[in-house]
């Protein structure tokens, strides 16, 4: 059985490759439609940041960004890729203390590599770094159950299990949507991706 620690070894092993596929793509459709829930110049957490493509995009248009990521090898591009425009730490999502610190919270293709029974411990974890009313971006690959494939661990989710995941939590769903994966040749791998809110004070 593979842990949380395979998937970190994996990027840290095909860095390279992983930022030649990722780095440039154009996410802004979507970095856009988050960023209509986002007060102007806020503080967005980009939690599983990879190579730092979606951490420069924020801070390029005024948003304050801090950004994690569990390997080493991911850490170093993103610091390089960004400069001193926002802050990058080397940590895993069960280092999350914040108490509601940021206005978004963007977590692009990043929560899919949480094992199915460290979830609840992770939203909840995320939902608390995030002020009343903030906004928070996630996307999981679409299908239900966990697995594995080429040393990564996956947790594919639904309109349905998502809303199992989020229920108890003090969010809800305000835009939702399937699209398919926009890497070359790659489209007809779907998407579920979403948008909640926390509760506003």
């Amino acid at each position: 059985m593979q842990n949380a620690s395979d998937t970190i070894l994996y990027y840290d092993k095909s860095a390279d490759a992983f930022e030649e596929q990722t780095a440039d793509l154009d996410m802004s459709a979507i970095q856009m439609r988050f960023l209509a829930h986002m007060p102007p110049s806020g503080t967005i957490l980009d939690a599983g940041c990879g190579v730092g493509r979606d951490v420069l995009f924020f801070s390029r248009r005024g948003y304050r960004v801090t950004a994690f990521d569990a390997s080493t090898e991911m850490v170093a591009r993103s610091r390089r890729r960004v400069g001193g425009m926002a802050d990058v730490l080397q940590m895993g999502f069960e280092d999350v203390s914040w108490v509601e610190a940021f206005d978004g919270i963007w977590a692009c293709a990043s929560l899919l590599h949480v094992a199915v029974a460290d979830l609840p411990g992770v939203t909840r974890r995320l939902v608390t770094a995030l002020r009343p009313g903030g906004a928070w971006y996630l996307s999981f690959k679409y299908g239900q159950g966990e697995r594995y494939s080429r040393g990564r661990r996956f947790t594919d989710q639904t309109e349905v299990t998502l809303k199992e995941v989020l229920n108890g939590l003090d969010v809800e769903v305000v835009d939702s949507w399937v699209a398919g994966d926009i890497r070359a040749g790659r489209s007809d791998e779907p998407w579920l991706n979403a948008v909640v809110r926390k509760t506003p004070a």
